[in-house]
């Protein structure tokens, strides 16, 4: 059996050459607000750095810009949340299932904490349960992390209902952390808003969205054979969706229901990313990371 973490790092590795990597663990490290940090090193400036991080004076010395690097005094907390119900066996805009672009996403970041010297721990479920894995550090750990992700998302799982996870997470995980949140598009809703703010006022919260597939296009695109509805197994009747009128009120309907999203994540001072595909989400995490940033 394949290591889940493995592919993780194989897909890091292809994308970021040595600069791009810098890049990445820079955004990442900047979202501690605040951690306590001792000097580490020095390194090259690249574009999305901090200019209040060039050390002049070295600079000058050296020719060209350089940064100082620092490294935390004490471990940092990341809290990986997931849905694993059935809306996540659901596939993509890619075509890939939604757990696959999940597990790639959780993979990462939980490397990024990893490389970092944070500690991991994972909140996941369904309607039916909520599971958690106390956060640790190690490679063994994070490839635990995933394999229970893999292993309890399924077309035989529970309905989605990720507002229980993060509830759970309100009511049971103390101190300051790191939510990462991955999730399918979620329907905007009181409660889920609510739960958003509590969590806001104690927690750093980095959102990601995995785009549903396309089901219908306007004017009258034919959508893949054999969809059906992950909730209930209705099949989607390709004649009808193949209808220009009902494809736009469709394309309507979805844009609706992202702006409600969007409104309620923004409101609770959430910042949210979205990915189609396991091939974008080193991009979409450090445009996630670059605006969180810019949002403090």
């Amino acid at each position: 059996m394949s290591s889940l973490l493995h592919r993780v790092k194989s897909k890091m590795a292809i994308f970021a050459h040595r600069k791009a990597r810098g890049m990445l663990d820079g955004e990442y490290g900047s979202v501690f607000r605040g951690r306590s940090l001792d000097f580490d090193d020095l390194r090259a400036y690249v574009a999305g750095d901090e200019v209040r991080d060039i050390d002049w004076k070295a600079t000058a010395r050296h020719g060209s810009p350089l940064i100082r690097r620092y490294v935390a005094v004490r471990r940092q907390t990341v809290i990986l949340v997931t849905d694993t119900g059935r809306n996540m066996a659901a596939v993509s805009r890619s075509g890939e299932t939604k757990k696959d672009i999940a597990i790639m996403a959780l993979g990462v970041t939980g490397y990024l904490a990893h490389r970092h010297g944070d500690v991991v721990g994972l909140v996941s479920g369904d309607a039916a349960a909520t599971h958690t894995i106390p956060a640790k550090s190690g490679e063994a750990h994070l490839e635990r992390l995933l394999r229970h992700v893999d292993g309890h998302t399924g077309l035989d799982s529970a309905a989605s209902r990720l507002e229980d996870q993060l509830d759970h997470v309100a009511r049971t995980v103390k101190g300051r952390n790191l939510l990462f949140v991955v999730a399918d598009e979620v329907p905007a809703s009181s409660a889920m808003g609510q739960v958003l703010r509590r969590l806001r006022a104690q927690h750093e919260i980095l959102w990601l969205t995995i785009r549903d597939a396309e089901l219908a296009t306007a004017g009258g695109g034919q959508p893949g054979a054999g969809y059906f509805s992950v909730a209930d197994s209705t099949v989607l009747p390709p004649d009808l969706a193949s209808d220009a009128s009902v494809a736009a009120a469709y394309a309507d309907a979805a844009a609706g229901r992202d702006h409600a999203r969007r409104a309620m994540l923004r409101q609770a001072g959430v910042t949210e990313g979205t990915v189609d595909s396991s091939q974008d989400v080193i991009t979409a995490l450090f445009t996630l990371l670059e605006r969180h940033r810019r949002a403090g």
